[in-house]
């Protein structure tokens, strides 16, 4: 790459559609001011290939790459996948022709435990660790930041009388189980099982610990968890509320699934005691939720299923009604892992006047079931506000921007090769290479147990980029970190120390709990006060999602920075878990509703970036008309709307590149960018009408793309490419 290069992944569902109508558009308007953009496929179908050799390791390509000063890349959302998502991206392969393995659940051989490792290292939050060589600078921009306030979202009201609520575990949990400490001294430590007997057996081998650096371990007792779910089944029974269980089983993807599970098999004990030789048969395994029984009894006899079914409506009589992802095909909350992502599920339920919606497609209070502490609190405590103070105001409200620690797989919890089920009694240990035990934990079977590490370096970088923003915007900046936590504290210490590292006069700081955290900020945030939230990792992810959803209705509008420690760029497009609804509907319609304004807003500061990186004055100016493309979209609401025949993502795609032609014929910085955009701005502009009718009137009926996983582009670039008119003075340019 030895001119200025931008890379634009590919990546899944919504996200990639939408690139097959607006890259065009990118690469036709940066080709004159010597910007290379080429795209990496990282998509889910793109990494299941290249574990098997059958494609280009992209991602591996780009983990490098983000580790180098020229790093620019703009990461769009992408599936992390869960079994079920994994089996179905395999077939979906398979189908179009490629010689892939399925999925072996339980290896029955060393094969297939080589094929089972192999599609793991694709599964779950697989791709953010390996490019996030930086921490999180995330928040609303301005100018939609005063769209929402101009042009509130709905909102639902909140009464004191509200049963909702948030249950969690207070002991035997991740949070009250962690143990932590901070490495002295460069080492190697291994994780090992001690067997009752004495006989140890190896999990995890040998890999590095640098001196500083802070390892954790923890488990949920599962025996505890067992009881828990047990108590809040019975709790939402007696309280008349929808049962919802919230997780993260796609980005934790070795724990959660486990949990899931437990879950399942809780809330349909009778059944699944009555026909467990039929089950074990059938091999369900309800870490992929309910269902995989559901699907697996279409094989049994007729009077056999129908026996069984009738047991299901029998254990849906008698326990607590429960959430649904869709009612009118009676997908309930705990049919698959990954339907109620716990960032996306609870701020909508939140929005929603804390209720969900039931069987009959009516909405309710609920019980939302968050088994692990560490930070249930957050949502508890926003359910409570509302309880006491109504809904937030839009038209009001003040912005919480993060700051996230997540360089170099900072805390990734539960999703990694350091998570483990117990494999019997005895102990798990954190091990160095003299034998001395640094961590260890006494264990039942079925415990889950995992660890994680956090480097200095990231931590240092995170305290700095804190500090900045705190600097750059005047706003308090709040450490989420609670002192009686084992892991939190140890990251105290290294907060404490290196802010003496900045000059911080003038400038307020916070060290609070997540509880107290979150009562500071919704207090501030009703008042219409700004406040920076500076969290790990898991935390960054809750709360990009849960302030922007509730501060302008969604996350998909957020800037999303990340500086990366070796001088480089990551640019993020926002959260993509509303992308399967809307590939539902483009199939069915042949309208996407996706807003990609997240694609927009990153490619902005991705050309500011490159214009510093390079010393490019024309990146520079595309960046600046972008920005006022960008504005001029929002205020002239140009986002896609969700009904079919109107404007959809193409036609978003549309008027933002009528703007920014605009923008740059009306610049006076560069006059070759200003001639050259000029015709383009009047073509644009004077086939308004015929491009906009080209887009809605293909709309209304299916289109067939070839693929979920892996669309066929001679179908899906046509599809989203419908303007002949558009195309025409895209491709002229």
């Amino acid at each position: 790459m030895s001119d200025p290069t931008i890379i634009y992944t590919h990546t899944d569902e919504a996200p990639a559609l939408a690139t097959r109508s607006f890259l065009p558009v990118i690469q036709a308007y940066t080709k004159s001011s010597g910007i290379n953009v080429e795209t990496r496929d990282i998509s889910l179908a793109g990494r299941i290939l290249a574990a098997f050799d059958l494609a280009h390791d992209a991602l591996a390509e780009l983990g490098a790459m983000a580790k180098t000063p020229e790093a620019n890349i703009i990461k769009l959302p992408n599936v992390s996948a869960s079994i079920p998502q994994m089996k179905a991206a395999i077939a979906e392969l398979q189908a179009q022709g490629h010689a892939l393995p399925d999925y072996p659940e339980e290896p029955a051989n060393a094969d297939e435990e080589t094929i089972k490792a192999k599609y793991d290292k694709v599964k779950g939050s697989a791709v953010n660790p390996v490019l996030r060589e930086g921490n999180s600078d995330r928040r609303a921009p301005k100018a939609v930041k005063e769209y929402a306030r101009n042009n509130p979202h709905r909102m639902g009201a909140w009464s004191s009388d509200s049963q909702s609520d948030v249950a969690h575990m207070t002991a035997n949990d991740f949070r009250n189980n962690e143990k932590s400490t901070t490495i002295e001294g460069a080492k190697e430590f291994q994780i090992q099982f001690v067997a009752a007997d004495g006989s140890t057996s190896q999990l995890k081998d040998f890999a590095p610990l640098l001196d500083g650096e802070i390892i954790d371990a923890t488990c949920m007792r599962i025996a505890a968890l067992e009881t828990f779910l047990g108590e809040q089944i019975e709790r939402a029974k007696s309280e008349g509320t929808l049962f919802s269980l919230h997780m993260k089983a796609t980005m934790m993807k070795v724990s959660d699934p486990i949990i899931f599970g437990h879950c399942v098999k809780a809330y349909f004990k009778d059944l699944i005691a009555k026909h467990s030789d039929v089950i074990a048969e059938l091999g369900v395994d309800f870490n992929n939720g309910f269902g995989d029984l559901v699907s697996k009894i279409e094989s049994l006899p007729a009077d056999k299923k129908a026996e069984i079914e009738a047991d299901i409506q029998a254990a849906y009589e008698a326990g607590p009604d429960l959430a649904m992802v869709d009612s009118d095909r009676g997908i309930t909350g705990l049919h698959v892992p990954s339907d109620f992502i716990i960032d996306a599920s609870m701020p909508a339920m939140i929005r929603a006047s804390g209720q969900m919606w039931d069987a009959e497609g009516k909405t309710r209070d609920a019980l939302a079931v968050i088994p692990d502490s560490c930070y249930a609190s957050v949502y508890k405590a926003t359910i409570d506000f509302c309880k006491a103070n109504g809904a937030f105001d839009p038209t009001t409200m003040g912005t919480v921007p993060n700051v996230g620690l997540m360089a170099q797989k900072a805390e990734e919890y539960g999703s990694h090769d350091k998570t483990f089920e117990a494999p019997g009694d005895g102990q798990i240990q954190v091990v160095d290479r003299e034998g001395n035990v640094l961590i260890e934990h006494e264990v039942s079977e079925g415990d889950i147990w995992r660890a994680c590490q956090v480097k200095d370096a990231p931590v240092r970088d995170w305290v700095k980029l804190a500090v900045s923003r705190a600097r750059a915007t005047g706003w308090p900046a709040v450490f989420w970190l609670d002192d009686t936590r084992a892991h939190d504290a140890q990251l105290i210490k290294k907060v404490e120390l290196y802010l003496q590292d900045h000059d911080t006069e003038g400038l307020e700081f916070h060290i609070l709990s997540p509880l107290k955290a979150t009562e500071f900020t919704l207090a501030r945030i009703k008042a219409g006060q700004d406040t920076i939230s500076v969290t790990g990792n898991v935390l960054r992810d809750y709360l990009t999602d849960l302030f922007p959803i509730l501060e302008v209705g969604t996350s998909a509008k957020m800037l999303s920075i990340v500086p990366l420690m070796n001088g480089g760029g990551l640019f993020e497009t926002g959260a993509g878990g509303s992308a399967p609804k809307h590939v539902q509907q483009f199939e069915a319609e042949n309208h996407l509703r996706w807003d990609s304004l997240g694609e927009f807003l990153a490619l902005a500061v991705s050309l500011e970036h490159l214009a510093e990186k390079y010393d490019n004055a024309k990146a520079k100016v595309l960046a600046t008309a972008l920005d006022e493309a960008n504005t001029k979209y929002l205020l002239e609401n140009k986002s896609p709307s969700r009904k079919a025949g109107e404007i959809d993502n193409r036609g978003s795609h549309y008027y933002v590149a009528l703007y920014w032609a605009q923008a740059l014929a009306a610049q006076s910085d560069d006059a070759d960018l200003a001639a050259e955009f000029a015709p383009v701005a009047e073509q644009l502009a004077g086939q308004e009408e015929a491009i906009m009718a080209q887009l809605t009137e293909v709309q209304g009926s299916a289109v067939d793309i070839g693929g979920y996983y892996q669309p066929n582009d001679e179908l899906a670039v046509p599809a989203m490419r419908a303007s002949e008119a558009f195309n025409a003075v895209i491709d002229a340019i």
